[in-house]
C-alpha cells in the first residue's frame, strides 16, 4: 500500500503518521521526490483501513500496490535511486563503465589492467577472486589474494572495486570492498541475500540465466528487506535455445525494469553473448536503451586467460567500445 501526501506536509505531521502506522506493525518507506512525498506501507496492510487512511487530511491519496515486490517498486519510490559508491554515482542520469578481468590472476596483471581501463574512462575496476565455475577442475580462483590484489590496484588507480561473494560466510572479508557482487547462480542464494541486506554496501545483483524480471525484483526485495536499498541490477543474458551466443542478451529487460523500480539497471554484454566481437554492438545497443552502465571484461592476454577468455576484450579493445558508448550517450542527450 501506498499514501501520496498533500504538498505542504510539515515534518511533525508526517512523524506522527508514520508512528501510528509503525504501532500497526508495519515498516514505512518514506520517498521525498521532487513534486511529491510517498510513504510504502509494506507488512500485512489488510489491517489497514484505506478509506480511514486517504480521508486524512495530509494524504492525497491511497493506493493497494498488487505486485509481490514492494521496496524495489517505482510505485514506493517514484524518482530514480543512486548509489553512492566512493566518488561514483550509479543511477539518475550517470553512466559507469565498470571493467576488469573475469578473474584476478596476479597483482601484475590485475593492476596493469585498471591502470588501462581508468585511463579509458572506466569508474569501477571488476575481478573475481572468488569464481564460480561448472566445472569443479577449473580455476576457482584466488580468493583472499584475489581480493588483496584488487585493493592494490584500487590503491594505485583510485578505481572502487566490485568482486563477487559465494558465501556469507566471507563476509569479513569483504569488508573494503566497495560493491559486493551476486553472480547469476547466486541470485536465488536467499540465505545470503539476507545476510547482504543486513550490510550497508553496495550489491551488484546480477540475473539468473533462467529468471524472470519478477524473480529478479524478488531477490532486489530480500536484500532491500533486511535494510539495505543499495542495490543495483544487472541484465547479463538469460538462457535459450540459440547456441551461437553463451546466453541471448535481454534488452527488453532495462526499459521494462526502469518502468517497474527505481533502482538503477546496467548491462553486462560479456557473459550475455561470450564473444568478444560481440560486446561491442551489445554495449552501444545497451547504452541506447537506457542502461545506467556497462560491466565488461577485459584482459591484457585473452588467449592466456584463466577463465572466459573468449569474450574478453583487451585494454585497446575496451577503448574503443569506451569511447563508441560516449558518443552514443552524447547524440542522445
Amino acid at each position: 500500500m501506498i499514501a501520496i501526501l498533500k504538498s505542504g506536509t510539515n515534518a511533525e505531521q508526517l512523524e506522527n503518521l508514520t508512528e501510528w502506522l509503525k504501532a500497526q506493525g508495519l515498516t514505512v518507506h518514506i520517498s521525498n521526490g521532487k513534486f511529491q512525498t510517498v510513504v510504502g506501507l509494506v507488512g500485512d496492510t489488510s489491517k489497514i483501513d484505506a478509506d480511514l487512511l486517504s480521508s486524512l487530511e495530509i494524504v492525497e491519496s491511497v493506493t493497494r500496490v498488487s505486485e509481490p515486490f514492494k521496496s524495489a517498486n517505482r510505485k514506493f519510490h517514484p524518482d530514480d535511486s543512486v548509489i553512492s559508491v566512493g566518488d561514483c554515482k550509479v543511477g539518475g542520469g550517470s553512466f559507469n563503465f565498470i571493467a576488469g578481468p573475469c578473474s584476478v590472476e596476479s597483482k601484475e596483471q590485475v593492476c596493469g589492467i585498471a591502470e588501462s581501463i581508468k585511463a579509458s574512462g572506466a569508474t569501477m575496476l571488476r575481478g573475481g577472486a572468488f569464481k564460480p565455475r561448472t566445472s569443479p577442475y577449473d580455476f576457482q580462483g584466488l580468493k583472499a589474494d584475489g581480493i588483496e590484489y584488487l585493493l592494490e590496484a584500487k590503491k594505485i588507480t583510485g578505481l572502487p572495486i566490485v568482486t563477487e561473494i559465494m558465501n556469507a560466510n566471507h563476509l569479513s572479508m569483504f569488508e573494503a570492498v566497495d560493491v559486493i557482487q551476486v553472480g547469476a547462480r547466486n541470485m536465488q542464494n536467499f540465505e545470503l541475500l539476507k545476510e547482504l541486506g543486513r550490510t550497508n554496501k553496495p550489491i551488484l545483483l546480477k540475473r539468473g540465466l533462467a529468471n524472470t524480471l519478477k524473480e529478479l525484483l524478488m531477490s532486489a526485495e530480500y536484500i532491500m528487506a533486511g535494510g539495505n536499498e543499495n542495490v543495483i541490477l544487472c541484465e547479463r543474458g538469460i538462457r535459450t535455445f540459440e547456441t551461437y551466443t553463451r546466453n541471448t542478451l535481454d534488452l527488453s529487460a532495462v526499459p521494462m525494469l526502469k518502468e517497474l523500480t527505481h533502482l538503477p539497471v546496467i548491462v553486462d554484454p560479456s557473459h550475455a553473448t561470450g564473444v568478444s566481437k560481440l560486446v561491442k554492438p551489445m554495449a552501444l545497443a545497451a547504452a541506447a536503451c537506457g542502461a545506467d552502465g556497462l560491466m565488461i571484461e577485459v584482459h591484457n592476454n585473452p588467449r592466456q586467460a584463466l577463465c572466459d577468455g573468449a569474450q574478453s576484450l583487451t585494454p585497446e579493445q575496451f577503448d574503443d567500445v569506451a569511447s563508441a558508448v560516449k558518443r552514443v550517450l552524447a547524440a542522445l542527450s
